[in-house]
């Protein structure tokens, strides 16, 4: 091979690397469960920090703090929370190619995930419960896997999160949950689930207590449920602000009737 040959192949190798390196950071900023700091623009949201690192400044206590805070936020009836720390898509007009694509969303969905209505085959297939110690009126369960991918392309029968009510003797499958990176714009989410049958939403204006003070922090302030909502608020009570955390999330309840119901923000109780 010439030496002319093999610099080309070397660069085309390192052109791939880098590449690839790029497409993977994409990936891991989608993912869900992790957590980087960007500014409260959906419209231009930056691009988020590879998984392996926390949001500055957040210790491993404060990630199980959040976790827990952002299960109860999507609880029903934390309206003061869903006000002050979600932030939620505006409803657009509805077209009738928006219904078309939504019936076509909720046929896919429900091909998709019928077969985990036994949630064992749920875990077969690398699905996580996430915090199963923690009570909750529907648990996720979480695919990372699903998760990467729905990054670059999106397949309604592949949500990124299943959804399950628990029961006496398990889980019973309830619905679905899909996700978008924090920097995705309206327009992309549009395109994914019309935002005039669902509302998207992340989780928003969050102040973690000082370091020194988590096991005495006064919850009603810090934290999603916590009173404090801006930043110069949270630096006077010396906290540590992060204007989102997670990714764009929309629930998906394919077995209710009626797309109201389908694509509520929470599961109907009975």
């Amino acid at each position: 091979m010439s030496a002319r040959r093999t610099l080309l192949h070397l660069a085309a190798k390192t052109a791939m690397v880098f590449a690839a390196i790029f497409v993977l950071t994409v990936l891991l900023a989608a993912m869900p469960g992790h957590h980087a700091p960007v500014a409260l623009s959906p419209a231009a949201q930056e691009a988020a920090t590879p998984p392996s690192k926390s949001i500055p400044g957040m210790e491993l206590g404060d990630e199980k703090n959040n976790e827990r805070a952002a299960v109860q936020d999507m609880t029903p009836g934390h309206h003061d929370a869903q006000a002050h720390h979600m932030f939620m898509t505006s409803m657009r007009t509805e077209t009738p190619e928006d219904l078309q694509r939504a019936n076509e969303i909720v046929t896919q969905l429900r091909a998709g995930i019928d077969k985990y209505k036994d949630y064992h085959a749920a875990l077969d297939d690398g699905f996580k419960i996430f915090l199963p110690n923690i009570p909750q009126p529907e648990y996720h369960f979480t695919s990372y896997r699903n998760g990467f991918l729905e990054a670059l392309t999106f397949d309604p029968a592949r949500p990124t999160s299943l959804l399950y009510r628990k029961t006496a003797t398990g889980y019973e499958l309830v619905g679905a949950m899909y996700t978008m990176p924090k920097h995705a714009t309206d327009d992309q989410l549009n395109a994914r689930v019309p935002l005039s049958v669902a509302m998207w939403h992340l989780h928003t204006n969050l102040c973690m207590p000082p370091r020194d003070q988590i096991r005495s922090a006064d919850w009603t302030k810090f934290g999603l449920h916590g009173s404090i909502i801006t930043e110069d608020a949270c630096s006077d009570a010396g906290g540590r602000f992060h204007p989102v955390i997670f990714g764009w999330m929309v629930h998906v309840y394919p077995y209710e009737q009626g797309l109201d119901n389908i694509f509520a923000m929470h599961h109907h109780m009975d």
